[in-house]
């Protein structure tokens, strides 16, 4: 598969793309750990069907520790017994800010109040741009079709 548009060679798409790597370097530099960070690049990116962000975020995660079972698991995390309450925690609220028109009303009360139970202000802060973020990512990603399956761990910073 061939993408059918280069962001980062055009001047416009680079010049974002300068600033989403901006705003992802403020989020992977925070107190956010980088364990739930792995797991939340991941799962934003398997709901929107990312197939690029999978493969890099995945062999990212794998090249930082994270074992297989945990990411083989991270899709079908509610049944999964391999994963703390703060990154289930992490998890529901990123699920949940990803499928804003899926819910009454995006991120419900209950997602939000167990989140502040796991992290601190900084934390909640990484966690929430991290969402923003990777959502951005993938929809440059799938609507442009980024071929996955190259990816080396690091290649991208």
């Amino acid at each position: 598969m061939d993408a059918r548009f280069d962001h980062r060679a055009n001047p416009v798409g680079a010049k974002v793309v300068k600033h989403l790597v901006s705003a992802s370097k403020v989020v992977w530099d925070s107190t956010l750990p980088a364990a739930t960070r792995h797991l939340v690049e991941i799962r934003i990116s398997q709901i929107n069907g990312c197939a690029v962000c999978i493969d890099m975020h995945t062999k990212d995660a794998a090249h930082a520790g994270e074992t297989s079972v945990r990411l083989h698991l991270v899709a079908a995390w509610r049944e999964a017994t391999v994963f703390t309450d703060a990154e289930r925690a992490a998890l529901e609220l990123a699920e949940q800010g990803t499928r804003i028109a899926d819910g009454a009303g995006g991120v419900t009360d209950e997602a939000w109040t167990n989140a502040t139970k796991h992290y601190d202000e900084d934390q909640l802060a990484a966690l929430l741009c991290l969402v923003a973020v990777m959502n951005t990512w993938n929809r440059l990603n799938v609507i442009t079709r980024q071929p996955a399956g190259d990816y080396q761990p690091g290649q991208w910073g």
